[in-house]
């Protein structure tokens, strides 16, 4: 099963390998969510300084933060939804601070793939619909999450 993933670094601080690695945990993790081959989904990596543009422009909050994601499957007022026999599923868009990958790892004690491989899937399973807005919902995705990185092989 493979996901269409449209990556780019705007850091460029990533390798060839972080990148290989993030795209194999997010087509296992899509494969365990029973998501359609060939959906698409753009990850982004960008500074500290670009993701607080972001999080100020969009969430109305004035500070950097490790992930954000854009779910394309979300209506909002007044929008429509697109069907079409011959259109693959379009996910949406994952922006991953490196720098708050970074900290957060040495943080927490684990390697910076581990944090980028919790980052992305905590990303995509938003993507998806999960969310942590209560404590039932958020036991319900950070159990997922956990479960997805345990069974790839990223545990802490």
């Amino acid at each position: 099963m493979s996901l269409s993933i449209d990556f780019l670094d705007e850091t460029n601080e990533l390798n060839e390998n972080d990148m290989a690695q993030v795209e194999e945990l997010i087509n296992f993790a899509a494969s365990k969510e029973g998501v359609e081959p060939g959906s698409e989904v753009s990850i982004t990596f960008v500074t500290n300084d670009r993701i607080q543009e972001i999080n100020r422009e969009y969430r109305d909050k004035d500070r950097p933060t490790d992930v954000i994601s854009f779910a394309m499957e979300e209506l909002g007022a007044g929008e429509i939804e697109l069907v079409g026999a011959d259109m693959p599923r379009v996910l949406g868009d994952i922006i991953i601070s490196a720098a708050k990958a970074k900290e957060q790892a040495e943080e927490y004690g684990h390697s910076f793939i581990r944090e980028l491989g919790f980052l992305a899937v905590h990303g995509f399973l938003h993507l998806l619909g999960y969310d942590h807005e209560n404590a039932e919902d958020e036991k319900k995705m950070f159990s997922r999450q956990k479960d997805i990185l345990d069974e790839f092989g990223l545990k802490r």
